[in-house]
């Protein structure tokens, strides 16, 4: 009964000033919905990184030229890797499947009147399988082509979209209206069929002046890395090499980029040891290596260790308000003190005693901190479901988030009330009647 009439009491002095007990909950409701907020948004960002590089492929592994040493003196990557350390890889590397050798550059595409700036890859057939890209329509790349040195292209959804587009029309994507509907990537994610318009395998495109015959269409990829996988041109590496980019030779044969690597199941570790050992071998290193070797999971580490890192930042400032709210609660009860001295006095008169007083003081607020915490708790969880559904982020609402904010909400009012509380309870009844 008695702590029941104290949170009665402690309700009505909270109803009396409803104005005033709303403002001092707002520091609260705005440290809780951050919290919650920016937790979501920085897990919501791991699990989109995570995803990107899942897509890479299965136990995917880069063996990258230079180190970070001579990426720094010079803003060109290094070249340091031949098309040759592929094929030993793959011969002598018995935890490793199959290798895709990679050139890689920038240039012009165009198609009728369209032009429009990609990446451009020189890659050998095995890319489709180790890199796990499918085809939509044609084929790939073959090894005969690359033997011929042809000029054939397999193109991304993405740019043949752009490419199909009219300079001074809307966006096929933005123009529902118009004879392609929807993108030709969201067509082929939810499996439409496509028209005949929209396809350019067996046209013919101009790569940086040079004519190419486009032989197929990659299926939707995604982004990596913030590169947009959707938006290029694959042609055989040999045509690369030769046509687009200039050869070039480093003693030991063509000079690529990177080489993919898929490795066995479960065996990364140990391709990556393999792979270190024969590429030190083969390049005749006694000191720092002038390659470096990337796997899934040191790269997810590495993102995980980064969005981390930028979430517990932001939780921390968001934590501020938190402080700042309890800092409202202590000052407010402390004017309410200033206010209610002739009540205190009184119920000190009849027979009310110390911890009678402290206990009211302090139900009042830890309730308000309380309410502000479940008020701040429903911001943020519409938060958090706002910007998953408004942006690529796989946000999702963390129950220990939200518990850690409410608990620490609830601990701020306990705490910063107590000094006003003990405060009120000091107070000697003649004064207090006598200052009232």
């Amino acid at each position: 009964m008695y702590l029941t009439e104290s949170f009665q009491m402690a309700i009505a002095a909270l109803n009396a000033n409803r104005l005033r007990s709303a403002l001092t909950m707002v520091g609260i409701i705005i440290g809780n919905a951050s919290v919650i907020t920016m937790v979501g948004i920085g897990q919501g960002v791991q699990r989109l990184a995570e995803n990107e590089f899942q897509s890479l492929g299965p136990n995917v592994l880069f063996l990258i030229s230079g180190n970070d040493d001579t990426r720094r003196i010079s803003f060109e990557t290094p070249r340091t890797l031949v098309l040759e350390d592929a094929w030993a890889i793959k011969d002598q590397v018995p935890s490793v499947i199959d290798v895709a050798p990679q050139v890689n550059g920038v240039g012009t595409v165009v198609y009728q009147s369209n032009n429009t700036s990609t990446q451009v890859f020189g890659v050998t057939p095995s890319f489709l399988e180790v890199r796990s890209f499918e085809m939509a329509q044609g084929r790939f790349i073959s090894d005969t082509d690359g033997q011929r040195n042809e000029r054939v292209a397999v193109l991304g959804c993405d740019l043949v979209d752009k490419l199909l587009r009219q300079f001074g029309e809307e966006s096929a994507i933005a123009s529902p209206n118009s004879p392609q509907g929807l993108g030709i990537c969201e067509k082929l994610v939810n499996n439409q069929p496509l028209l005949p318009s929209e396809t350019l395998v067996g046209q013919q495109i101009r790569l940086q002046n040079l004519s190419f015959q486009v032989v197929g269409m990659t299926r939707p990829k995604g982004s990596f890395g913030g590169t947009n996988q959707d938006d290029l041109v694959i042609i055989p590496l040999t045509t690369m090499a030769n046509r687009i980019v200039g050869k070039t030779n480093l003693g030991a044969g063509t000079a690529v980029t990177f080489i993919s690597m898929a490795a066995k199941e479960n065996q990364s570790r140990a391709a990556k040891f393999q792979v270190t050992n024969l590429m030190r071998q083969r390049h005749g290193i006694t000191g720092k290596d002038d390659f470096e070797i990337r796997t899934q999971e040191d790269i997810l580490r590495t993102v995980g260790n980064i969005t981390g890192a930028l979430t517990l930042l932001l939780v921390a400032i968001a934590a501020i308000s938190l402080v700042v709210g309890g800092v409202g609660i202590m000052n407010i009860m402390l004017v309410s003190v200033s206010e209610r001295t002739q009540e205190i006095g009184l119920r000190k008169a009849i027979g009310a005693n110390h911890q009678d007083i402290l206990i009211q003081f302090l139900i009042e607020a830890v309730i308000v901190s309380a309410l502000g915490g479940a008020v701040g708790t429903a911001v943020g969880v519409a938060g958090v479901l706002l910007v998953g559904a408004t942006t690529p982020l796989l946000t999702q609402v963390s129950g220990v988030a939200v518990l850690l904010s409410v608990s620490v909400s609830g601990t701020i009012g306990l705490f910063f009330g107590v000094i006003p509380a003990q405060q009120a309870a000091k107070l000697d009844p003649i004064v207090a009647l006598r200052s009232a």
